[in-house]
């Protein structure tokens, strides 16, 4: 295959809904090169469609699909100008993840939604893609995430050290990569989306910079326990979750209103990071190592708090293994594009409890 034919691009937009991450990404049998990337603010119209919808007091049909064409013209602009940052458009196909508002795999009738159509981006680029990646798992009793642990095996699989890969998200997942043995792969609980929004309710911003105001405040040991009390945190695998379950909600039912803003929010980095910890105590209790990715490194309190509970493990981020932590998850829906399209297998049975694995992705023509 020429080198032309391996280049790839993918597609991530998380539950913060900030931004469209875009990566050309070249791919072959034995290595995987990020070769340029971009991150696409989304507008505030589309923010506030998104929050809209995922909003489950109203559900308009016309609303969501006009939010998934509009997406998707998003999505495809995003891949437009990444083609033309890096002066290339022989681009064999692109890998879109798409904008998550609902993910039920636990629901009488399991499903997940992600909202940007495929056949626009398809349409829009003139290139093949792939989406909608979630829904065959599903199909198959599978609880549709987390949908990455494959690629973290193929790349970073290590066979003398007992790994784990987290991204920090708006919803925090944790790949975890024995030396030898099956791997597992789940939902830890909160990443950033409830420190997101408690501090876009009292202070300006869209987040908190570093966790410098959180650092200011003290963590509250009566409330961090009686929110780790929630039964997803001792809830066995498989599992995944979203902002369907944690939200903001759900954490005003634990506050008897007395509390400082800024306490509270010291306890929501006390939150995640325990929430990870236990897990990986009970999971993964040889890690020697763990590689963090996501928006959740730049918040340095976060971080400072995960190495704290987690003593004895040694944590860096990925870029240390070839791939900014920025980048993961856009690198790797390119990965599983080219997967799909070459019929190879890319879900996980032991990860997500689907009955058997298969090909994950729906394969949209320009």
């Amino acid at each position: 295959m020429s080198a032309a034919g391996n280049l790839y691009i993918g597609l991530m937009s998380g539950t913060s809904s900030d931004a469209i991450d875009a990566a050309l990404v070249r791919i072959t049998d034995t290595s995987v090169t990020l070769l340029q990337s971009l991150a696409v603010p989304i507008s505030a119209s589309l923010v506030t469609s998104i929050s809209a919808a995922v909003d489950q007091s109203e559900d308009r049909l016309d609303d969501l699909y006009t939010l998934d064409v509009a997406l998707g013209e998003a999505f495809a602009e995003a891949a437009l100008e990444l083609m033309a940052l890096s002066k290339n458009n022989k681009i064999t196909a692109i890998g879109s993840h798409g904008q998550t508002i609902r993910h039920r795999p636990n629901h009488a009738r399991p499903y997940s939604v992600q909202l940007g159509s495929g056949a626009v981006i398809a349409t829009r680029t003139g290139i093949t893609t792939v989406t909608d990646f979630r829904s065959g798992d599903i199909a198959l009793g599978g609880q549709g995430a987390p949908l990455v642990p494959a690629f973290h095996k193929s790349l970073f699989a290590a066979p003398d050290e007992h790994r784990v890969i987290l991204n920090i998200g708006g919803i925090a997942n944790a790949t975890i990569l024995p030396s030898e043995g099956p791997i597992l792969g789940f939902d830890t609980g909160p990443g950033n989306t409830l420190l997101d929004h408690w501090y876009r309710c009292h202070r300006d911003g869209q987040f908190d910079q570093n966790g410098n105001w959180s650092r200011q405040g003290c963590c509250l040991p009566k409330l961090l326990d009686t929110l780790l009390q929630d039964p997803y945190f001792s809830q066995p695998l498989p599992k995944s979750t979203g902002l369907e379950y944690f939200n903001l909600n759900w954490l005003r039912r634990h506050l008897d209103g007395t509390e400082k803003a800024q306490d509270v929010q010291a306890t929501l980095v006390q939150l995640t990071s325990e929430a990870i910890a236990r897990t990986l105590h009970i999971h993964a209790p040889q890690t020697h190592r763990m590689y963090l990715c996501g928006g959740g490194v730049r918040n340095q309190h976060l971080v400072t708090q995960i190495q704290t509970s987690l003593s004895s493990v040694a944590v860096q981020q990925t870029d240390a293994l070839g791939i900014p932590a920025d980048w993961v998850e856009a690198v790797a829906f390119a990965w599983l594009a080219r997967q799909r399209l070459k019929g190879h297998t890319t879900s996980l049975p032991e990860v997500t409890g689907s009955s058997r694995s298969l090909s994950l992705g729906a394969v949209y023509l320009p």
